[in-house]
């Protein structure tokens, strides 16, 4: 009439990822913004995250009024890493070869960006068949078989 100790420990890990989700998710709200330094200045660069080099830079220094820089401890939890926010591991996968070895209480398969229609067409029937959850599911057009 209980359950079996495999499945309360199973239970109790999976409560335990979902706890740690949430908490990558609080931490990913509190991280502030990171931005090049003097991204905002010139047009030519682009926002995205750049180590500062040089020799008197502010945010290099970490001086009052500036961004911020990345640094480890705006990290979330380590176990956490690599999960998708539903909880399934992210597994990339290119042919439907690939979804045979995946299980699919644990992992979600992300189809790669430059798989064609046919074999997208051929990951996501088998991938339903196996009962995989399918991350990037679109990008399927109508594709009819040659006759």
């Amino acid at each position: 009439m209980g359950t079996t100790k495999q499945g309360t420990k199973a239970s109790s890990a999976r409560k335990e990822l979902l706890e740690l989700l949430e908490l990558r998710k609080s931490v990913a709200d509190a991280r502030p913004r990171f931005v090049r330094p003097e991204s905002w200045r010139y047009v030519r660069l682009h926002p995205e995250w750049r180590k500062p080099k040089g020799l008197d830079n502010k945010i290099r220094k970490s001086f009052k009024g500036y961004p911020k820089r990345v640094k480890i401890g705006y990290g979330g939890p380590a176990k956490a890493r690599g999960y998708h926010p539903s909880g399934h591991l992210d597994v990339l996968v290119h042919n439907p070869a690939q979804l045979d070895e995946l299980i699919p209480e644990r992992d979600a398969v992300r189809i790669g960006r430059r798989v064609g229609a046919k074999k997208r067409a051929a990951i996501l029937k088998r991938a339903t068949e196996l009962g995989l959850r399918v991350l990037n599911p679109t990008r399927l057009r109508n594709i009819e078989p040659k006759k």
